[in-house]
């Protein structure tokens, strides 16, 4: 049986769990480095401009990896070609590689497409069948020793190896005490890694370059799996979600599983598989992903905005407003701040609507606005580092309280002359 999981400190995570480290494409992760946030494109990836404009923008939005779908021979053709478009862009974030049932194939005939991703995804369930299925997986394997590359062996509920799961209904059928369904299923999922990991190890690839991962749609299966999983050997694993769903349900799902799993020390790759809205950026999983991270104290990405919700004293829908110009400003900024003016991310910004809370929490954060609420003084105190330094009034408090914080950019995080 898995070891008990200690409960949190109420001030932070738990210690990280102690993982291998490996080295994908410069990337750090495991061995504890800070959590990597990944991504993945819907593009097909055979048409090389989109999936370069799109490996672009997660990659600005903040994507450490990226993956994509591999799936034909002009899928793998394509790779080394959006490898070299991006790095003409000044852009060398690692490339993934997913491959499901013909992965050994495009590999062998595609060797610059080996060459240029920067880890293979094989999904032990698809990865081939019957007598197929031990070759198949070798090939991959050894390719990915052949060119020095890390493998995610990535097992999936949806995916599961029918072959295993029979054999492991079998045994459970001859216990005194059978486990339910869902424990076998859960087990079959979490055997197929492991023994997929196992048998990497064996035809010759090293063990910290191996990363795992177990993904369900439900969160206490999730929970349940990877508990068990990182109870259970030292791999690097990947945690996510395989199908959170759309909008707010995906987020709060996604929310919901990482963060237990992330607080117990537990992950050392993390994506938000969100269903992108008709029309909505695929870079929100970024975006979520990054907040997640940051919200529960684990990395810092961007000044994220403390808003007040609003009540019947802010009538007004001014604070609103600025809180949003605000978020969407040091977001746009981040790409350049970031190499400027090292520990920006670090930065803590409020908006507030009344007086009730936001003198308060205004003084909490590095720069803080306090609005005027319905019948108070048309005036906006400005807070920073806990000091009043400033109240603005008029048509431009927006514009004038943006400058304040450029201002505040540029010199408390310039770059220290030698």
């Amino acid at each position: 049986m898995p070891s008990a999981i200690p409960s949190p400190s109420v001030l932070g995570p738990l210690p990280r769990r102690v993982t291998r480290q490996i080295d994908i494409g410069g990337v750090l992760v495991g061995g504890g480095q800070p959590v990597v946030v990944q991504s993945m494109t819907n593009t097909d990836t055979a048409d090389v401009a989109a999936s370069v404009r799109q490996v672009a923008e997660l990659w600005r939005a903040g994507s450490e990896l990226v993956r994509l779908t591999v799936n034909t021979p002009a899928a793998a053709a394509a790779i080394p070609k959006i490898r070299d478009k991006l790095m003409l862009r000044g852009i060398s974030v690692p490339l993934i590689g997913d491959f499901h049932y013909n992965g050994h194939q495009l590999l062998l005939d595609e060797p610059a497409c080996a060459e240029a991703l920067a880890k293979y995804r094989i999904n032990p369930g698809n990865v081939g069948f019957g007598k197929k299925k031990d070759a198949q997986f070798a090939a991959i394997v050894e390719m990915a020793i052949k060119y020095d590359k890390p493998v995610r062996i990535g097992a999936n509920w949806g995916s599961l190896d029918q072959a295993l799961a029979a054999k492991l209904m079998d045994e459970n059928a001859g216990r005194d005490r059978p486990w339910d369904a869902g424990q076998v299923l859960r087990e079959t999922l979490i055997r197929s890694a492991l023994d997929s990991a196992e048998r990497a190890v064996e035809l010759g690839l090293p063990h910290e370059r191996i990363v795992l991962s177990c993904k369900v749609s439900g969160v206490q299966e999730l929970v349940a799996v990877y508990r068990s999983l990182a109870s259970r050997g030292d791999y690097a694993l990947h945690l996510g979600l395989t199908e959170a769903g759309m909008g707010s349900k995906g987020i709060v799902a996604s929310t919901a599983a990482l963060a237990m799993l992330l607080q117990e020390g537990i992950g050392d790759t993390i994506r938000v598989s969100l269903t992108p809205e008709p029309g909505q950026s695929r870079t929100q999983e970024v975006i979520v992903a990054q907040e997640l991270l940051q919200t529960t104290g684990l990395r810092a990405f961007t000044p994220l905005v403390t808003a007040c919700p609003g009540c019947g004293r802010t009538t007004s829908t001014s604070f609103q407003e600025l809180a949003k110009t605000v978020q969407e400003h040091v977001r746009t900024c981040m790409p350049e701040w970031r190499m400027r003016y090292p520990g920006v991310e670090n930065l803590t910004l409020a908006v507030m609507g009344c007086i009730v809370n936001g003198p308060g929490e205004s003084r909490q954060a590095n720069i803080g606005i306090s609005l005027p609420g319905t019948g108070e003084a048309p005036s906006a105190p400005v807070f920073i580092d806990g000091e009043k330094r400033a109240t603005l009034r008029g048509n431009n408090i927006t514009g004038e309280f943006v400058a304040l914080i450029d201002e505040y950019v540029r010199t408390r995080y310039a770059p220290k002359s030698d």
